[in-house]
């Protein structure tokens, strides 16, 4: 098990405080793991980045940074959203996932104030983006205070605004560093990593649900189809905003 030390870089440096000392120390990590495999960068994450936790969906490709996290620390804190409105599968899955790693660091996110501003549970069909800030956005927010990063399963493959991503990078307004171990992998890697390592799938995934949010808001797709083409049918809306630029939501990214 790794142990946490807070603050410090890969060579020693203390952590910077301010803007532009925490962009160099970014730049610094960036350089000290470009030619490193995933697993190497979350391990190199847990060690310098200070206090982090994996933020996950337990969606369709969620397991594969949880049992990497499982490899290095079990006990690392991991931040699942109950929206309140999850597909049963998906609440099942986490159990079970979580139980299987071993995983002893999962914190369960609700919001508070759902009684009060979504009283009668409809919030998501006349005002989706307001849905998903009270009951995601929100309380993920809120838990991460608390930490100087956070791990994320965006990757380069998935927009073409995400084309330069590296494995580190400083969150605006927040004074957080977001990692991000997949930033290279394709589609094939995610693939090949769950079946060489026998990792259990999402049980919607074999029913056509590539992409996996609250049941109200998502269906099955076509062969064919986008995989995310069940997210919000019919609706502009197309993410949930759970990445934040100056303290506020982005409506960006694969939400694991």
């Amino acid at each position: 098990m790794l142990l946490l030390a807070k603050n410090t870089l890969a060579e020693g440096v203390p952590a910077p405080t301010n803007g532009a000392a925490l962009a160099h120390r970014v730049a610094a990590l960036n350089t000290r793991y470009r030619h490193h495999a995933a697993t190497d960068v979350m391990a190199g994450a847990l060690r310098n980045v200070g206090q982090v936790a994996l933020v996950s969906s337990f969606g369709a490709e969620s397991v594969v940074l949880l049992h990497m996290l499982a490899l290095i620390d079990r006990a690392a804190p991991v931040l699942f959203v109950d929206t309140g409105m999850l597909f049963t599968e998906t609440l099942v899955y986490q159990t079970e996932v979580a139980e299987r790693l071993g995983l002893t660091g999962v914190r369960i996110l609700r919001a508070t104030d759902t009684n009060q501003r979504d009283p009668d549970g409809t919030l998501h069909n006349t005002d989706p983006d307001a849905c998903c800030a009270l009951r995601k956005t929100a309380p993920l927010q809120k838990a991460l205070a608390g930490f100087d990063g956070w791990i994320t399963g965006r990757k380069r493959f998935q927009a073409g605004t995400r084309a330069a991503l590296d494995f580190f990078e400083v969150e605006p307004g927040t004074g957080r560093i977001k990692i991000n171990p997949l930033a290279h992998w394709a589609p094939e890697d995610v693939r090949s990593y769950m079946d060489e390592n026998r990792l259990p799938r999402h049980p919607l995934v074999a029913r056509g649900f590539p992409s996996i949010g609250c049941a109200p808001c998502t269906t099955p797709i076509a062969p064919g189809e986008d995989p995310r083409a069940g997210r919000w049918r019919g609706a502009p809306k197309q993410e949930c905003g759970i990445h934040f630029l100056n303290g506020r939501a982005m409506r960006q990214g694969d939400d694991t």
